[in-house]
């Protein structure tokens, strides 16, 4: 069983590193899906369609996250499961996860279709974009079942270590996806609803192709169609180390929604100018949120084999990645942001006001590479429930704080007010990213006791 995907022997940066590109490039392709639909929408619908899909992109995070987040217990679990060579467990696991993401992924399109009016009223949508984002909404979360099982299915894959897998479907998907935006947007002139269906075809196809694979894989992970159900024991266990993450993503989407709600106040061309700062920062900090899922799951391995020791080695590298990349990534942002930003839309005053949001954050971003390796390892030993503690208090209350307590009752007005709103981030990752090195150091010296015990008894 200590196969090719095993992360507990070897080299750690190799390790690290070869888990991490697919991944990267994973997450970036299917980073490309909404992308691609804002390009096309800004420029061949305009800018109210354009801050439509940015506004309803914050309550997808809200809805999707939630299940995707909750996940995260299955693939600490599935990870733990391989690194121990616990086949029965692996099993059992894999199938439970796949049966939550199916209920999951039901749950969210119902309510979806459901709720999307009333949240939109709730972040004060403005009218000339109101109607546009509730119908991109409403279409997108139809396809959320294959969101969630496409999702459940890349984390299990994660878990072992086999991150190139799901990077070959996400790569057909993205094809897809540019193709039917053309064709739905550009050439039928469907308008939004063109785009939120060419986001749901591609999503349906990197779901098939992936539980493809896994049913006709001969891994140990491999499954079987008929044992896709909840498993005595494992959906609890699932549920209490992944619930964290998910409330933990709602709650912290839920600052990004008062963030979106502050930044509606600013009319539309901000909120133009934040949706593409959103994209532009999506793919900047892709590798950064991929490590941090690696220190997950390398974590998670070794933890299972007992090895505590390589556990410590794997977060100083990983870190030591994530903020070297950072720096870079926001050097050379800084001189191209103007020209990656004009690629959604060309009116000047959304451009620059989109490059004004860039630049407050750039250098900031380093912070980011020490809190998502710090929070990834974290949750890697299991203490999902700490990791969401620190995210929350962080990304969210000290968030929340600065917007009512700051922002709010301000008398500055016009860009300083806006770069008052923008530098919450990095005060929040900063605070959260202090709090992370000192909980690692705490539940990396309880496994150090853990493990000297174990070997005691032996």
């Amino acid at each position: 069983m200590e196969g090719k995907n095993s992360m507990t022997e070897g080299s750690i940066w190799r390790s690290l590193v070869a888990f991490s590109i697919p991944l990267i490039l994973g997450n970036l392709f299917q980073q490309l899906y909404n992308v691609f639909d804002s390009i096309i929408v800004g420029n061949y619908v305009g800018k109210e369609a354009l801050a439509a899909t940015g506004n309803a992109g914050s309550i997808v995070m809200l809805l999707i996250g939630f299940f995707i987040g909750a996940a995260t217990g299955a693939g600490i679990i599935t990870s733990q499961a391989y690194g121990a060579k616990d086949t029965k467990r692996l099993h059992a696991a894999v199938h439970t996860s796949l049966a939550i993401a199916i209920i999951g992924g039901v749950i969210l399109a119902v309510a979806g279709v459901v709720l999307t009016p009333m949240m939109m009223r709730a972040i004060d949508t403005p009218e000339d974009v109101f109607d546009q984002a509730v119908v991109y909404l409403r279409v997108y979360m139809l396809g959320a079942v294959f969101a969630t099982v496409y999702n459940m299915s890349a984390g299990i894959l994660n878990a072992v270590g086999n991150s190139k897998r799901s990077l070959v479907y996400l790569i057909i998907a993205s094809v897809t996806n540019v193709v039917l935006d053309i064709l739905f947007v550009g050439v039928f002139r469907w308008g939004i609803i063109g785009a939120a269906i060419a986001t749901d075809v591609s999503q349906f196809v990197s779901c098939v192709f992936i539980v493809r694979y896994l049913v006709k894989s001969r891994e140990i992970y491999h499954v079987n169609l008929k044992d896709i159900k909840l498993h005595k024991g494992l959906p609890s266990q699932i549920l209490k180390l992944g619930l964290p993450t998910g409330f933990q993503s709602v709650i912290i989407s839920l600052s990004n929604v008062i963030v979106q709600a502050s930044i509606n106040s600013f009319g539309s061309n901000t909120m133009a100018a934040y949706t593409a700062y959103a994209k532009v920062e999506g793919f900047m900090l892709l590798p950064i949120m991929s490590l941090g899922m690696a220190a997950t799951t390398f974590t998670g391995q070794n933890y299972g084999a007992a090895r505590p020791d390589r556990i410590r080695k794997g977060t100083k590298v990983s870190t030591a990645m994530g903020v070297g990349y950072a720096i870079v990534v926001a050097i050379i942002m800084f001189f191209a942001g103007p020209y990656i930003i004009r690629i959604f839309t060309d009116e000047t005053a959304v451009v620059k006001c989109g490059v004004f949001m860039l630049n407050c954050l750039l250098p900031a971003y380093w912070v980011l590479g020490i809190f998502n390796v710090k929070v990834g390892t974290i949750r890697g030993v299991g203490k999902t429930f700490q990791a969401m503690l620190i995210s929350i208090i962080s990304l969210c209350g000290v968030r929340l704080l600065w917007i009512f307590l700051v922002f709010d009752n301000s008398s500055i007005g016009g860009g300083s007010n806006l770069m008052l709103l923008m530098i919450n981030y990095p005060i929040t990752w900063l605070v959260g990213a202090i709090a992370a090195v000192v909980c690692e150091r705490k539940y990396l010296h309880q496994v150090d006791c853990e493990f000297s015990t174990q070997d005691a008894d032996k």
